[in-house]
């Protein structure tokens, strides 16, 4: 099957509804996404946005601030409507600071490198915009102290250490720690250069990407990892058709290693060395998310989203090599796929509104390894699946909305690795960096092989909240089984339980946000000692 008539239809579609307005710039903060989120939950928003193609370049998210920043030059420049032909605008300065006691812990926080003990991120940034042409400089600067922690056991067994190389060491490039000293960067952050024409934008950047409904993770772009260096082709605005509305992004980019190697390179099993050297890290990456809003029903958002991945190295000088995104669905005889020596996740997911209710349902299904045929699709869908299912509802309060959310998030693999061959999500035997940017995975923060159960309310609205989680993470049970099953081990499971509170709020022009999680370790690093964990966080960020 061949989807290149239906990427027609769409662009057609999609091209000849264009409606006239210019929007570029992007304020992309986690917590100005989810105060408009739920600003949509109580109608306050329009539905127009899925929140499912992020980031979003015309900020509904400022149309909520603007009754709490009315002196703010940026919200009220970038929420007009009829933006002049030329601006220039400083970005926010934002300050985030972390701390975990005793291992790393925590995830979706970009360019912050999982670490024991004190890290800050700040950013800052400009705004340049002269005619259809825009430019956004917003860079990041990150310390970590970087503190030794007990990593996996040298205590384990040569059997265990050998499923530990294959199942993750050698498949990924997502260190346990980045190096042996403390840890700074200076990266681009969240900078571009785009051309924008109507609601259609082009342009070169290095901004996080998120595709998918997911609020605690999303199965193929989430912002766990540092922004890579991409062209992107999307809308700039829900495009409106005869049809219903559509959002859309195509990316082409560049993934870097870490140049991390593990702590010990030497290692053996029966005299053969167990790490093998995976090279230069750089990787190709292709993909597209859609998502479509049928104009039959209002509130429903259906989306697809694709990613192909290979290294540099070995991407062909051909339209399928630079653009696999829109070949085949099913890939046909197994050894011509593997002879292309990438890799392939997909995903479908979809979000509804309900506005009566003032809740959300949402979902994403994915697969790591594209089907041979509709019939190997029909008879075992579930191989190499993926998926996440939540759900939130605001109930309104004497003095102040509550909300209830909750999150599912499974990566595990199916029971048809015992019968044919099944990769870990986000690592991959021929790619072997996996699916990550300068040692962080990409997509679910959770990382291969894991799950995720997420409950919690919240306290108030707008900027001012007040909330508490608990969560359940399962760490790679992918490993877990390989490693511990011929020995019938099955009391050793990796299980992190924890509570997370965590607090926001505003004054004049800064916005305040604090966090603690308490986090109980059962079986840490797989191994029969638990480990009990702080790790906390405190931003602010001051708005021009």
């Amino acid at each position: 099957m061949n989807i290149n008539s239906l990427i027609r239809f769409f662009v057609l579609t999609l091209i000849t509804n264009i409606q006239t307005s210019s929007y570029a710039q992007t304020i992309d903060l986690p917590l100005l996404n989810e105060v408009a989120r739920d600003e949509q939950l109580n109608t306050k928003l329009d539905s127009l946005s899925s929140f499912c193609v992020r980031p979003i370049y015309y900020s509904p998210s400022l149309s909520a601030l603007k009754q709490f920043f009315p002196g703010s030059k940026t919200i009220v420049a970038i929420d007009s409507l009829q933006q002049p032909s030329k601006q220039l605008l400083f970005l926010p300065v934002s300050l985030q600071q972390q701390y975990n006691a005793h291992h790393p812990y925590g995830w979706n926080d970009g360019s912050i490198i999982p670490a024991k003990g004190y890290q800050d991120q700040l950013s800052f940034g400009v705004f340049l915009k002269n005619g259809i042409v825009s430019l956004q400089l917003q860079p990041e600067t990150v310390f970590a102290q970087n503190s030794s922690f007990p990593g996996f056991s040298s205590q384990q067994n040569d059997s265990i250490w050998r499923s530990y190389y294959n199942m993750v060491l050698n498949v990924t490039d997502a260190p346990e720690r980045f190096g042996d000293h403390s840890y700074k960067k200076i990266l681009p952050g969240q900078s571009f250069v785009r051309i924008n024409y109507h609601k259609l934008s082009f342009g070169l950047s290095t901004e996080n990407l998120w595709w998918g409904p997911g609020v605690r993770n999303s199965l193929l772009m989430s912002n766990n990892a540092p922004g890579f260096l991409h062209l992107s082709f999307n809308s700039s605005r829900p495009l409106i058709s005869s049809i219903g509305s559509f959002e859309w992004q195509v990316i082409s980019g560049k993934l870097k290693g870490s140049d991390v190697l593990p702590e010990d390179t030497n290692k053996t099993f029966n005299g053969q060395k167990l790490y093998i050297p995976k090279g230069n890290g750089d990787r190709y990456i292709n993909g597209f998310v859609l998502a479509w809003q049928p104009k039959w029903t209002k509130g429903l958002f259906i989306g697809f989203s694709r990613v192909f991945y290979q290294y540099l190295s070995e991407v062909p000088a051909t339209f399928d090599g630079y653009m696999p995104m829109i070949g085949k669905l099913f890939k046909g005889r197994l050894k011509n796929e593997d002879e292309k020596r990438r890799d392939q996740m997909l995903s479908l997911f979809l979000r509804i509104l309900l506005p009566k209710e003032k809740a959300e349902l949402y979902a994403e299904f994915g697969r790591n390894d594209h089907s041979s045929n509709a019939q190997d699709l029909l008879l075992e869908p579930e191989h190499s699946r993926a998926y996440i299912i939540g759900f939130s509802k605001i109930f309104d309060g004497r003095k102040k909305d509550v909300k209830l959310f909750s999150e599912i998030t499974n990566l595990q693999k199916t029971p048809t690795v015992n019968l044919r061959a099944q990769e870990s999500w986000y690592a991959h035997y021929q790619v072997r960096h996996g699916y990550t940017n300068r040692g962080q995975i990409i997509g679910a923060g959770i990382g291969a092989g894991a799950s995720s159960q997420t409950v919690g309310l919240q306290w108030g609205e707008d900027l001012d909240r007040i909330g508490g989680s608990f969560e359940r993470v399962v760490h790679n049970n992918d490993f877990y089984y390989n490693a511990f099953t011929p020995l019938q081990e099955w009391q050793k499971h990796w299980v992190d339980l924890s509570l997370n509170l965590n607090k926001s709020w505003h004054r004049k022009s800064i916005i305040y946000n604090v966090r603690l999680s308490l986090i109980h370790s059962i079986n840490y690093e797989w191994y029969y000692k638990n480990a009990d964990n702080v790790s906390a966080g405190v931003g602010i960020t001051y708005l021009f």
